[in-house]
């Protein structure tokens, strides 16, 4: 990186804080650095056509406080109170020294944003509106959330939701341009909240974003400084800041141990893969209690190899080790919300170029633990890289649940779209719990089939295993690729994430972010802190 500015890994959110009291007399309004007060909006009363949006908490105190009939001008901004509508009312200044407005000396914006029925899709999407609303100012005090009819817990559950959708929002992406483009996102205090269960909702909220911000991250650092080898130190530095134990093992390693498949799959790169396992032991760690092991696909760059991509397919491949990047942030995200479970991270890292060295169609690989796999596509390296990282679990780790995470075939894009991740598993109670984590906590998985009738596919003349089907009569393609990873799984209860559609986005929508959204850190995050 000759010009540009340096590239910074695990920076900073804004900051969130508590503090009680209400807009009416609140010393918060007159502090100079509250650039604005945000106010909730929902839709008008079902039945009644002559209501307009309707101000909630906190706006009859702040329209009192500024001398404003905010319900007017909500309508003259068009809102009809639905989640993730925000409008900012700029209020002008004096014209002279003589004149003083209701609102001297309190801040000089407010803004009106759209909470819908206040679940926790739409405040989470009510926060990232108000953080979008409100880039490049200092701080933003709300009372979004606040409602006077909320028991603590759904207080607390409503102050997660937001501070989510805020946090995630003002995510500013990875640049390496001299001048940034993107302001950053203003420091969030919520008014008319305190105490422990409210201050543990947006702790977990903020563990969560911040496990998100580091997948974008990585994901979104070019490839020309993202090799196997960068991605394992930072992982190393990473995990060590957080005391974790964290083992790389080289080219060296990987082929004393059979890595085939890793290594093949690198074999046509000037940069050698990596496999890095990241492990957090909770410092009590219970008899009853579980190791779970999250395997990520590590393709630091994919051209497809010998059976290479368009141009165009190539473009967004920096991202193709997304699911590595969620197994790291999701370990680390567990070690500081002090899971009471044992979670390994395990990252097969490769970059899928062609050169002499290559592998190719028609190749016979040997797998960790002896397995033999026919090579059909040089394309299909993920799944690779995932069944020696798989096997190696099963057989070194005694893990009691296993999951993978990739962006693996373009299939589960075209049957699911980029809202859903396809979700595929061998334990009923594990799906079942994965998909409700994901329910939970906004990024959505779709349980799919293990169609035992395409099992067809993946056998092979020459070998164990053929890793794409020989032909196109089976399709299923995100089927067959998860029929193809149960095999390295062995009898554990196992799970699969094909992320493709999910992990990258082509626009800002509500919290997703354009380029690398980070899915599936959250949902993994969700599903440890839930396990019982």
């Amino acid at each position: 990186m000759a010009a540009g500015r340096p590239l910074t890994i695990g920076r900073s959110l804004p900051a969130v804080s508590l503090v009680g009291g209400v807009v009416a007399d609140s010393p918060l309004l007159t502090e100079p650095d509250v650039d604005a007060v945000a106010v909730p909006v929902a839709p008008a009363v079902a039945g009644d056509e002559d209501e307009g949006p309707q101000p909630r908490r906190g706006a009859a105190s702040t329209a009192a406080r500024y001398g404003i009939d905010l319900a007017e001008l909500a309508e003259r901004a068009g809102l009809s109170g639905a989640a993730g509508e925000a409008s900012v009312v700029q209020l002008p200044r004096p014209a002279g020294s003589g004149v003083t407005l209701p609102w001297a000396g309190l801040p000089p914006r407010i803004v009106l944003v759209g909470i819908g029925a206040s679940t926790d899709t739409d405040l989470r999407r009510a926060g990232a509106a108000l953080a979008r609303a409100t880039r490049g100012l200092r701080r933003v005090v709300t009372t979004i959330g606040d409602d006077a009819g909320y028991s603590a817990s759904q207080a607390a559950r409503a102050a997660r939701a937001l501070v989510e959708g805020y946090l995630l929002a003002a995510y500013v992406p990875i640049s390496l341009a001299r001048t940034p483009s993107v302001k950053p996102s203003a420091d969030l205090v919520l008014l008319g909240r305190d105490g422990t269960r409210a201050g543990a909702a947006v702790d977990a909220a903020r563990t969560a974003a911040s496990a998100t911000w580091l997948v974008r991250e990585l994901a979104s650092t070019p490839s020309s400084i993202k090799n196997p080898a960068w991605l394992a130190d930072q992982a190393r530095r990473l995990a060590t800041e957080a005391g974790l134990q964290v083992t790389v093992r080289g080219p060296r390693e990987l082929a004393a141990e059979g890595f085939g498949g890793i290594l093949a799959v690198g074999s046509g790169s000037a940069s050698p893969p990596r496999l890095v396992t990241v492990s957090y032991t909770p410092p009590t760690f219970a008899a009853d209690g579980k190791h779970v092991v999250l395997v990520g696909k590590g393709i630091t760059y994919d051209t497809g190899g010998l059976s290479i991509k368009p141009r165009e397919a190539m473009v967004p491949m920096k991202t193709d080790m997304a699911g590595a990047a969620v197994a790291l942030a999701t370990v680390l995200g567990a070690a500081k919300a002090g899971v009471l479970h044992k979670v390994t991270a395990v990252l097969p890292l490769a970059e899928n170029h062609f050169g002499a060295a290559s592998y190719r169609p028609g190749d016979v690989l040997t797998m960790f633990g002896g397995t033999t796999v026919e090579i059909a596509n040089t394309d299909a390296e993920g799944r690779l890289v995932l069944a020696d990282a798989l096997a190696w679990a099963d057989a070194e780790l005694d893990p009691d649940v296993l999951v993978d995470v990739a962006t693996l075939t373009g299939a589960a894009t075209v049957g699911l779209g980029r809202q859903y991740a396809a979700l595929y598993g061998t334990d009923d109670a594990l799906v079942a719990a994965l998909e409700r984590a994901g329910a939970e906590s906004g990024e959505r998985a779709w349980p799919m089939p293990l169609v035992g009738e395409y099992e067809g596919a993946v056998r092979s003349s020459v070998a164990d295993l053929r890793h794409v089907p020989e032909d196109g009569k089976t399709g299923a393609g995100s089927v067959t690729a998860a029929l193809f990873l149960r095999r390295f799984a062995g009898e554990r209860a196992w799970a699969h994430l094909d992320i493709a559609g999910t992990a990258r986005a082509t626009a800002d929508k509500h919290e997703v972010t354009e380029g690398a959204t980070g899915y599936g850190a959250r949902l993994l995050l969700r599903y440890l802190t839930d396990l019982r």
